[in-house]
């Protein structure tokens, strides 16, 4: 987790600033989670930074991973 945690931040989605949301996406990708729920649209529920956490992902061996914020579960309610 911590080796795929690094990853993300040597391919520069993030900086080390972000390590604690890195760690969540890493130890979330590891687990084989169906899908990480958060309300981080900054450094984790985002487009652009899903996108480049998957690519890394692929790259390393991983399974892509899905990425939601809590409304796209519950529907809005």
């Amino acid at each position: 987790m911590l080796t795929l945690s690094e990853l993300y931040i040597k391919e520069k989605i993030v900086t080390k600033k972000s390590l604690a949301d890195t760690q969540h996406i890493a130890a979330t990708t590891i687990a084989k989670v169906d899908v990480l729920i958060s309300w981080n649209f900054k450094h984790i529920v985002n487009y652009e930074k899903i996108r480049l956490y998957n690519s890394v992902n692929l790259k390393y061996g991983y399974k892509l991973i899905e990425i939601r914020n809590p409304r796209d579960i519950t529907n809005g309610i």
